[in-house]
Parts: structure tokens; C-alpha cells; sequence
């Protein structure tokens, strides 16, 4: 049991007996007396309260407080309400001899007056009026917290993984057959599952508000066609084999077009979904898809345009017509004479004369592991075994700008050109026209006709040049090159060989094994690799 004191009023004198704990009870703190002290408007001397206090942890002890005689005091307590009011705790001090005791149906009721109507804990005040264990703050009343609950979250049961890339064999080749890039469903098969929200429960403070738990988010399940909803909403099935993919959120399967060989047979192709095609591509056919297209055997000088990916088993030879479109990867195990485009990266075994531009990386690698002759763009990093030739073929290379927005500054260059050329030859007969009017020449109706004609023209192509000259401005902006963009050569790279990282550039001089090209202040460096 804790030391505690009481109030004792006799006849001309009131003072103050401090009694001392029992077993592990904790002795009198001054910091309470004095508390209690205040709060009944009496006043003690302070070194002797100390004393008192002091000694009081062994043996009881009584002070004199003044020479007169007040009422017995009741059994009070001290309130002390947390910050959030979720929790109320109160103390207790003794009654004065004399002095009536409260009652654990009085103090309920008193906590009430003063705010305090949910959330009270009566086991705890029933068990302190059992043993009466003074100046110990007990919690008399909790609030009840809000349970917070849980976002809705969406389980995809296929990879959503856009940047997988092909596998590598021991030997260093790529397996072309086995690339794992698109995700094959079979119908039935459940594409995601959505786990709704929980919005968790709302909680209670003392004073018997409501505290509303944080708010969660929803999630809806966004599908395309060939796809079923549960009734529940909750699961989405791939109503027909095919190929499922997730685009802006939005779950998708496509039907399969396969197809033997694109040739007379066949004649172009342009479809709705993925296109297999088991054979091979002949020279100057079309094969289109807003999905992807995966060819198993060789590509000759044909022209392919994929929404998604491109996967060409056995390479392709372009023949200096051929042309690949993708909006996802291009993988292919060779590329010898093709201009290739893809808006995510370029994985062959070797690239041989050729224009390839990648929003990615390129990666060449396997045994050969080659880019000789051409120009191979990427937005990323290029890595690659061995890079020019010993012959001396012009390559180049370049990394760290979007080759579309380089592209377009072209285009816009060539306009201008252009454009200024048409001006000059327009300018000076606005010139002479002018002219002849300030001296007063009279022109015919046609004249005047083709000059104006030839006066908003001139304001037109002016406001283009402006234009152009403007948007350059911008894209090359855009254009930074980064600062994490590289060239990495795991074999050799031959004399002649041009790198270039944003628009800065060299020329290898001699050939160089095993090493890599950075931008460093302002320059292409070549370092270890």
C-alpha cells in the first residue's frame, strides 16, 4: 500500500499526518502535498514539509499547518483528461479525520457533469473504493480509437512486368523460343482479383464524438473485350484463349491470329489482336497488329507494325526496305539492313547495317554480340560485345536523347530550309511591288491580286519558320541528355567507331578492349568497364 496523508482538525489547530507505504507501496512524494495543499488554501512551511516528507517514508509523521480549526474535508480526487480525449485518469487524496468518503456511484456521476460519458471503466473505480490506494493516478475512462481500415487492392494473375527480357542460354545465345514476354491465358482462367476495401470501424472520445477512421481507397476492375465480370465484381475471366496483358490499367486479352507463312498465300496482314505466324515473312508484305506479333522462322524485306511487342525467332533481313514499328520491344536474333523503331528496348544477337532507334535500351548480346555499320539510337544505355568493324564500317551509335524528339528537330530543320527558300524567292517581288507603288506606278487588277497572294504567303511561311524555330527550342530542352545513359563494350570497339551521348561525341581512335563511354564534363570519356 502507497504512504498517503490526511487532514487533522482539532480544537484551535489543524495539521497535516503523513503515514509511511506497506510491502511495495511507494512512499509520499511532496509534489502531491503540496498539490493538495494548494487546492485547500493551506500553507506550510516549506523546509519542514520536506522533513516531514522525508520522514514520513519510515515512520509516521505530523506537521503543524495554523491555529485554526476548519470543517473535515471529503475524500476528493484530481482530474487529469489526456490530450485527445481519449483517456481520463484521476488521483486520489484522503479524507480529513472526520471527513466522509465518496462513493463509486458519486464519482460516476461527478465524471459525467464534468464531460466525461463514454468510455468509463467501472471495474477500476469499483477497485479503488475496495482498496483505497491513494495519490496513484488510475484510468477511469478510455475512449474507443477508430480501427483503420484497408485500400482495395487489385491481384493481377499474370505478370504485368513489361520490361522481361529474353532468356540467355549457357553458351551465351538468346533462346528466341522460350522468351516468356507475353503471358498466355486459356478461357476460364482468372485474370485479377480485386480485394475491395475495408473502410475499417469509426471510434468514440470521452465526450461521445464520433472519430471517423482514415479514409481508403477504392478500386474498380477495368477490363476490355473478351474478358468476363463476376456478378460480384470482384473477378475478372478471360473468356477465350489468347494473350492478356495490362494497358493503362485496364486489363485486356487478345484472340490469336496464327498463321503458317505471310506470302501469296496469305497476302497483308492487319489485325485486331496478336498474330503468330509459325513460318516466315516474305519480301515486301505487311503484317499489322494492335497487339503483338511473334514470328518463328525469318523475316526477308517486309514491313511489321506492332502495338505491343515484336519477337522474330530467326532474324530478319531487311534488304534495305525492310521496316519494323513497335510500340513495346523488339527482339529479334539478328538485324542485317533494316530500320527498326520500338518505343521500349532492342534485344538482338547482332545488328549489321542498320537503323535501329530504342525509347529503352539496346541490348546486344549471345556469341556474336555485334553492331556493325548503321546508326543504333537508344534513350537508354547500348550494350554490346563488339562495336564497328575492322573494316572500317561507318557505325554509330548514340544514347541518352529520344530519337523521336531528334527526329522531329529534323523534320523541323528540313521545313525550315524549306520554307526560307520559298521566301527568297517570293521577298523580292514584295520588294519591287513596293516599290513601284511608293513611285506612284499604277498596277493592273492582276497584279494587285497575285501580290497579295503573294504577301500572305510570305506571312505564312514567316509564322512557320517562327513556329518551328520555336518548337526546336523546346525539344532541345527536352533533349538533356541523362546523366546515367552509357555505352558498355564487353569485347572489342574498332577505329573509326563514332559514340555519342546527348549531343556531344568522339571518335575511337585505336581499338579498345573491354571498357565504356560516359559523358563527363561536357565530353564522351572512355572508361574501364
Amino acid at each position: 500500500m502507497n504512504g498517503y496523508f490526511k487532514l487533522v482538525n482539532r480544537e484551535g489547530a489543524s495539521s497535516l499526518r503523513l503515514f509511511p507505504p506497506r510491502g511495495e507501496g511507494k512512499p509520499v512524494d511532496i509534489t502531491d502535498v503540496l498539490e493538495y495543499l494548494t487546492m485547500k488554501d493551506y500553507v506550510c512551511d516549506l523546509q519542514t514539509l520536506k522533513q516531514a516528507v522525508g520522514g514520513a517514508a519510515k515512520e509516521e509523521q505530523e506537521i503543524r499547518l495554523g491555529n485554526e480549526t476548519r470543517l473535515p474535508e471529503r475524500e476528493c480526487y484530481k482530474l487529469r483528461v489526456g490530450p485527445d480525449k481519449m483517456q481520463a485518469f484521476v488521483k486520489f487524496y484522503a479524507a480529513s479525520e472526520g471527513g466522509e468518503n465518496m462513493t463509486a456511484e458519486e464519482l460516476i456521476n461527478d465524471l459525467k457533469l464534468r464531460g466525461i460519458k463514454c468510455g468509463i471503466r467501472t471495474e477500476a473505480i469499483e477497485g479503488f473504493f475496495a482498496k483505497r490506494e491513494y495519490l496513484e493516478e488510475i484510468l477511469v475512462a478510455e475512449g474507443h480509437a477508430p480501427v483503420q481500415g484497408k485500400h482495395a487492392w487489385i491481384e493481377y494473375k499474370f505478370n504485368t512486368d513489361k520490361k522481361a527480357k529474353p532468356t540467355l542460354n549457357e553458351d551465351g545465345s538468346v533462346d528466341f523460343f522460350h522468351l516468356n514476354i507475353l503471358n498466355h491465358c486459356n478461357k476460364g482462367d482468372v485474370l485479377a482479383v480485386l480485394h475491395p476495401e475495408d473502410p475499417g470501424e469509426p471510434g468514440e472520445d470521452l465526450a461521445g464524438n464520433r472519430i471517423l477512421p482514415a479514409e481508403v481507397r477504392k478500386e474498380t476492375l477495368k477490363y476490355g473485350h473478351n474478358i468476363e465480370l463476376s456478378e460480384d465484381r470482384t473477378v475478372l475471366t478471360a473468356q477465350v484463349s489468347g494473350h492478356v496483358e495490362l494497358v493503362e490499367g485496364s486489363v485486356f486479352v487478345s484472340d490469336e491470329l496464327m498463321v503458317e507463312n505471310v506470302d501469296n498465300s496469305t497476302g497483308n496482314i492487319d489485325y485486331d489482336g496478336n498474330v503468330q505466324i509459325n513460318g516466315n515473312v516474305a519480301t515486301n508484305f505487311q503484317v499489322t497488329a494492335k497487339g503483338d506479333i511473334m514470328v518463328k522462322g525469318v523475316v526477308e524485306g517486309a514491313q511489321l507494325t506492332a502495338g505491343g511487342n515484336i519477337i522474330i525467332a530467326r532474324g530478319m533481313n531487311g534488304m534495305g526496305r525492310g521496316v519494323l514499328k513497335a510500340g513495346g520491344n523488339i527482339v529479334a536474333k539478328f538485324l542485317e539492313n533494316v530500320t527498326a523503331e520500338a518505343d521500349g528496348y532492342v534485344a538482338s544477337e547482332s545488328i549489321l547495317h542498320s537503323r535501329v532507334t530504342a525509347g529503352g535500351d539496346v541490348n546486344v548480346d549471345g556469341r556474336r554480340g555485334f553492331i556493325t555499320g548503321g546508326r543504333v539510337c537508344a534513350t537508354g544505355s547500348i550494350n554490346v560485345k563488339t562495336l564497328g568493324s575492322e573494316m572500317g564500317a561507318d557505325t554509330i551509335v548514340e544514347v541518352g536523347t529520344d530519337p523521336k524528339l531528334k527526329e522531329r528537330v529534323n523534320q523541323l530543320q528540313k521545313q525550315i530550309g524549306e520554307d526560307t527558300k520559298l521566301l527568297q524567292t517570293v521577298q523580292p517581288t514584295l520588294i519591287s511591288a513596293k516599290q513601284k507603288l511608293a513611285k506612284g506606278v499604277k498596277l493592273s487588277p492582276e497584279q494587285i491580286q497575285q501580290i497579295q497572294s503573294m504577301a500572305a504567303l510570305n506571312k505564312q511561311k514567316t509564322d512557320a519558320i517562327e513556329a518551328a524555330n520555336e518548337e526546336i527550342e523546346e525539344l532541345k530542352q527536352q533533349m538533356t541528355s541523362r546523366s546515367d545513359t552509357v555505352v558498355r563494350v564487353k569485347g572489342e570497339v574498332y577505329p573509326g567507331t563514332r559514340i555519342c551521348i546527348g549531343e556531344v561525341s568522339m571518335v575511337v581512335q585505336k581499338t579498345t578492349h573491354y571498357c565504356r563511354f560516359i559523358r563527363e564534363r561536357g565530353d564522351v570519356k572512355m572508361a574501364p568497364f
